[in-house]
């Protein structure tokens, strides 16, 4: 089975980039037709889905976050990352990468359920504060 674990620093200041990396065990980034994703929970709200990088290293991002959003790869290491740029206190959040096998719609990325994705990281806590 595929596991996933996500890395970071925990505290990110105002108006820097947060970064994050998902190393991916048990299976191949590359394995066809799995979505590689990162999700996010704010406190006391739902799940947030991000964006994703798919099996041919093609991504796709969530409109209200596109603008300040990168998704790359490496498939040496067996690891995506994250970097969402111009941060601010409305960023903090538990972050999540999070697998999926087979088809992906526009209405499971915008209303994302735990269930949607095969597989999940344990999440880090990231804060943005100066």
């Amino acid at each position: 089975q595929v596991q996933l674990q996500e890395s970071g620093p925990g505290l990110v200041k105002p108006s820097q980039t947060l970064s994050l990396t998902c190393t991916v065990s048990g299976g191949s980034i590359t394995r066809n037709y799995y979505y590689w994703s990162w999700i996010r929970q704010p406190p006391g709200k739902g799940l947030e889905w991000i964006g994703y990088i798919d099996y041919s290293g093609s991504t796709y991002y969530s409109p209200s976050l596109k603008s300040r959003t990168s998704i790359s790869r490496d498939t040496s290491k067996n690891q995506f990352t994250l970097q969402l740029s111009s941060v601010t206190p409305e960023d903090t959040a538990m972050y999540y990468c999070a697998s999926r096998v087979g088809v992906v719609t526009l209405a499971l990325l915008t209303t994302p359920r735990r269930t949607d994705f095969g597989s999940w990281g344990q999440g880090t806590q990231v804060t943005v504060s100066s």
